[in-house]
């Protein structure tokens, strides 16, 4: 689908992504909730597009904040992060681990339909509010809680435990084991430099050896150690969607945004499983939708933000990408591909394993970092864009491979 009218994102902003490796964090200590991360990331764009006047509508990307905080209706909160928002239209959208990307969905197609020329795109999560154990209970609900009763009891990292098996029974497991290692070293080295990362405080001298460690399915999953996992977090992320007058009413120029070029949402069916688990069948597909949309190839990409939930789910996206071949993607990783002074850089701010993963927040982070890169605004971890590859790519999933929202971005011009 070619866009109908051109759409910009611009003036992103991220919380720090708050669990386990912030020196902030202290469970025993009450923390923020939803009012205090809404606010902080609504008003930190609101202050780079001149204030609540200049927006037409709001919505919000969560995923389970009626369970983790009791507390449903949230697009009734924008008027909270800026009394200028009261009765302007906001909603929620939810698709589990892709609920951001769904909102940052619903914003584009506002500017498409030409219902808004300014909309406030917001993601947030705050699970840190239960124990792992019961929190996985509440997770499962991104994939078909019919099967919960026969599945792992951290469930979601039981399914990618599965996938990660049978693709050591495939190709091997030393030689997968080392790409995911690689990918979990490179969160590491990416999230240090980027301040509101979870992992921004990780000193450890030597992350391979720590993703090298053999799983333990007697205390968690069989195939898939802990530093497989994106960890517990909390936080929120911003950004505004815009047509070409709504940057010329908020004054911002097209140089400091991003255009977005190409779109692709595809959903499976969470009622069945998977048919080959060495597979993302579905981010194939909505890549395969973005490209058409955007009219460029996978080697027109400067950056890419994939949904790496586990490092696992990283390796098989370089495949669905087709950077690599299937049973291939765990040696470009181990190789340095993907590094960000490889061939293709990505999650260059830490992804999900690195960065966070706030579940509802994770889209609207993947296009703050490419929005950051693009107009070169990432800080200490910012990466060259090449002049002949202005374009990023974010992969936003939900539930295993159920949901996904892939879009397509080029520096403004």
């Amino acid at each position: 689908m070619k866009l109908r009218r051109k759409v910009y994102m611009t003036a992103g902003y991220n919380t720090i992504s708050l669990g386990t490796g912030r020196k902030e964090f202290n469970p025993k200590k009450e923390r923020p909730g939803l009012e205090h991360y809404l606010k902080e990331a609504g008003q930190g764009t609101l202050t780079q597009i001149g204030g609540a006047d200049n927006v037409d509508e709001g919505v919000v990307g969560n995923f389970m904040a009626s369970r983790f905080n009791k507390q449903a209706h949230l697009g009734a909160f924008m008027p909270m992060i800026d009394a200028k928002l009261m009765y302007k239209p906001s909603i929620r959208t939810e698709g589990a681990c892709a609920s951001g990307g769904l909102a940052l969905i619903s914003g584009i197609k506002s500017i498409l339909a030409e219902t808004a020329e300014v909309v406030l795109s917001v993601g947030v999560e705050v699970q840190n509010t239960q124990k792992a154990i019961y929190g996985a209970d509440v997770l499962a609900g991104a994939g078909w809680f019919q099967k919960r009763k026969d599945g792992h009891a951290y469930f979601f990292p039981g399914q990618f435990s599965d996938r990660a098996g049978a693709y050591y029974e495939k190709y091997g497991k030393d030689y997968t084991r080392k790409g995911l290692a690689k990918w979990f070293a490179n969160a590491m080295d990416n999230a240090r430099l980027c301040d509101t990362a979870q992992e921004h405080h990780n000193t450890h001298p030597n992350p391979i050896e720590l993703g090298m460690m053999e799983p333990n399915g007697k205390v968690f999953t069989d195939h898939l150690n802990v530093f497989d996992c994106s960890k517990v977090s909390d936080g929120a992320s911003a950004i505004a969607i815009m047509s070409e007058d709504g940057l010329k009413r908020c004054g911002i120029a097209k140089k400091d945004a991003v255009e977005v070029i190409g779109l692709g949402h595809a959903v499976g069916d969470i009622t069945e499983d998977p048919k080959d688990l060495t597979r993302l069948d579905t981010i194939e597909k909505a890549i395969q939708l973005a490209f058409e949309s955007a009219g460029i190839t996978k080697d027109d990409l400067a950056t890419i933000e994939v949904h790496d939930c586990f490092t696992i789910a990283g390796i098989l996206a370089t495949e669905a990408l087709g950077f690599a071949e299937r049973g291939k993607g765990a040696q470009f990783v181990a190789d340095g591909n993907t590094a960000r002074d490889g061939k293709i850089p990505i999650n260059t701010t830490g992804g999900l394993i690195g960065w966070g993963h706030p579940t509802g927040a994770t889209g609207v982070h993947q296009a703050v970092t490419i929005w950051e890169q693009l107009t070169g605004r990432a800080g200490k971890a910012q990466i060259e864009i090449p002049a002949n590859r202005p374009y990023g790519m974010t992969i936003n999933m939900g539930g295993d491979d159920k949901t996904v929202v892939a879009i397509v971005y080029k520096q403004g011009e």
